[in-house]
This record gives C-alpha cells, structure tokens and sequence, in this order.
C-alpha cells in the first residue's frame, strides 16, 4: 500500500492508504493525481462521527467529551491519553495520563494541541489548564509552608515574608501575592528563589507570583 502521511499539530499522524504499491518492474498503475472517493482512508474515527472543523457547539461535559473522543487517537498513539479533571464556570481542567503526563511538552501539547481544538469548537471556553492529581491542595496554609522552608535564611539577614492575599484557586490564573520585607526586599534573585519554590510545590499551569511593595 502507498503511504501518505498527515501530521497534526498535537505531533502524531495517521496515515491515507490509495492503492497497491507498484511491484518493482511492474507495468505503471494506472491512477488519478487526486485523492478519488473509491480510494480508502485508514483514519482512527472509522465508525465514529466525523466533527467538521467549522463544527461549534454548547459548553458541557459531553461536548467536551466529544471533541476530547478526536483528539485522542493521537494521544493514544503516544502512549498517553486525556480526561476531564473538572469544569468551572468558563475553565476545563485536563489531566493528561500516562506517556503524556510525563512529557516534558505536555505543557505544549495542552496548550497548541488539545486547547486550541476546544476553543475552536465550544468559543464558551475561556481558558484550558492542566489538572495535576499528586500536587497539594494550594491554600493559605499550604503556601504558609513553603514560606516556612526559606524565612529561616531570610532572618539571618533581617528580612522576612509573608503572604497577602491568594486567589483565583481553581481558575485559569491563581495568584499569590508575597510581602517581602529587610534588607533582602529589593534583591531580584531572592524574590526569583521564593517564586521557583512555589512554583515547584504547587506545579499549576498559569500561576502568578507577584509582590506588594514594601
């Protein structure tokens, strides 16, 4: 069979059979430029509805379901799959398993691939963020604690940190506001140390660390 090959932005690709492959020294096959209705498209979606890019539809569990059943074909042919972790409000939380929850690109493949496809096909969708099973639930108290972890260098210079607000928890874009205060408040590289440390307890994709002025 002659293999054509169709890449898709999420990296995988299914491939559009037309034919016998011509047999070295066989006569020349007689065939049309163009892809013909006769000819036979090996596609994962056999049996299944094909959805037309033009295709828009309600937000709901369902629908989302139903864009999520094209795209994972693709996943699957990684190693990996998809599932809804939740829906709030405008925001869909995914959560990528197996070979792509792994994946250093993960972040790409949420936000090029399975993000832009579900937009394109439910615009009530504001924002598609990775859902992570095994990180902290990340509340006042929990953040407290990774602030625990470095006031002890912070007093030795006389500083200190504290939180001031935290919101958006859930959301496409949670944010923690810090307070540093000492002589440590206007070093860039300690604001940057504090900041990689949340970021590394919590693991959420969009989240904000910014600071009040002290």
């Amino acid at each position: 069979m002659r293999t054509q090959t169709f890449v898709l932005c999420l990296g995988a690709s299914y491939a559009f059979r037309s034919g016998p492959a011509r047999r070295p020294g066989a006569a020349p096959l007689r065939r049309t430029t163009s892809l013909s209705m006769t000819e036979t498209v090996a596609s994962p979606f056999e049996g299944e509805r094909v959805l037309s890019p033009d295709e828009q539809f309600p937000l709901t569990w369902e629908n989302v379901e139903l864009i999520l059943d094209e795209l994972r074909p693709y996943l699957m042919s990684d190693g990996g799959n998809v599932r809804i972790a939740g829906i709030e409000g405008p925001v869909v939380k995914l959560e990528l398993e197996g070979a792509c929850g792994t994946c250093p690109s993960s972040t790409m493949t949420m936000k090029m691939g399975l993000e832009r496809r579900l937009k394109e096909a439910i615009p009530e969708i504001s924002d598609v963020v990775q859902y992570l099973p095994d990180t902290p639930d990340m509340d006042e108290a929990s953040v407290d604690e990774v602030l625990e972890g470095v006031r002890p260098f912070l007093s030795v210079a006389g500083g200190t940190v504290d939180l001031v607000s935290l919101s958006g928890v859930g959301g496409a874009q949670p944010t923690i506001i810090l307070k540093l205060e000492g002589k440590s408040a206007s070093l860039n590289s300690v604001k940057q140390e504090i900041s990689q440390r949340i970021h590394r307890y919590f693991m959420v994709a969009g989240l904000r660390v910014d600071w009040e002025d002290a």
